[in-house]
């Protein structure tokens, strides 16, 4: 049961002052089984009154404003959280299983949103990849673990080259992405087979042992099993989430479950630095710092984290 200890900063540094800054964070850790979180401090500009709700996705999510000028905001977070160990038991999982999802995505309206797939101009493509997967023959958990395996031999793993922005359809055509990409293409991969699938956003913590994304904001995606439950599975890895996986938020897509994001009055442009250290039981931290680069259309009266795009 690893216990690990997150440090995530995020700071808008704007040219000019600002005011009537109005912001959602969702940085408080989803309640799941398998993890617990033990301890949360948040410390924000302003010392604001942060309130907190549940919303249709069942995150956490706060949200807070501040009034007076300021011409920088940062947003402290320190979580420490525990992980159980889990091993899946995929023998729970049988061709019968298709024919048990169309009988309960129906009954359920998030399963169903969840079953959508997006309208993209390269469905071609997501079906052609699909084409040499007979999924009457295996079950949903192999038809989830060959998509996974497909997107990590035949999409390249490369920082910088993509935003928040970036479609399914760029994607497509790059072969090339982080980890959020990956999560939206496994994502239309199985929706498209009918399999209710949903982004999660958090951290991966596997203590420098060549899993890429580590120490850092990260992305996967979870599907829904029957007989099972929501199960996570990392394209970016080729792997189950296990217990070195932090699970912070979840949603149809990366919009569903920004860290941050909101909007501010004032003519400035700004700058956004992300911080994030995991610290181990061992008593090793890794560390991760990055300028975030911000689309210019974004750069004024918005304050959006796309940490997520540079991991």
């Amino acid at each position: 049961m690893p216990v690990f200890r997150i440090h995530h900063i995020t700071k808008y540094k704007y040219d000019r002052a600002v005011k009537e800054s109005a912001n959602q964070i969702k940085l408080y850790g989803y309640n799941k089984p398998h993890q617990e979180i033990l301890s949360h401090e948040l410390h924000i500009t302003g010392d604001p009154i942060v309130n907190r709700f549940t919303d249709y996705w069942e995150n956490t999510v706060g949200y807070f404003s501040l009034a007076a000028a300021h011409d920088e905001l940062i947003i402290d977070s320190r979580l420490i959280a525990k992980t159980h160990n889990y091993t899946l038991d995929e023998s729970m999982s049988s061709p019968g299983d298709w024919q048990k999802l169309q009988e309960e995505v129906p009954q359920q309206i998030r399963l169903l949103d969840l079953s959508k797939k997006e309208s993209i101009q390269s469905q071609h493509e997501i079906e052609q990849i699909l084409s040499n997967i007979h999924i009457g023959d295996i079950s949903p958990l192999e038809a989830i673990k060959i998509c996974s395996a497909y997107i990590f031999n035949e999409f390249r793993y490369i920082k910088g080259i993509t935003s928040t922005e970036t479609t399914v359809d760029e994607i497509l055509a790059m072969r090339s992405g982080v980890c959020q990409d990956f999560a939206h293409v496994l994502l239309q991969l199985l929706r498209t087979i009918g399999i209710p699938s949903r982004y999660v956003s958090g951290y991966i913590c596997p203590n420098k042992n060549g899993m890429r994304g580590e120490g850092a904001t990260h992305a996967w995606v979870e599907a829904y099993i029957p007989n099972i439950g929501w199960t996570g599975v990392d394209p970016t890895n080729n792997c189950f989430a296990g217990d070195q996986h932090i699970q912070l938020a979840v949603g149809r897509d990366f919009n569903d479950c920004t860290s941050v994001k909101g909007t501010f009055k004032g003519p400035a442009i700004h700058d956004l630095m992300v911080y994030v250290s995991v610290g181990y039981e061992d008593g090793s931290i890794f560390e991760d710092e990055n300028t975030v680069q911000m689309l210019p259309e974004k750069m004024k009266n918005s304050n959006t984290t796309n940490e997520q795009a540079q991991q």
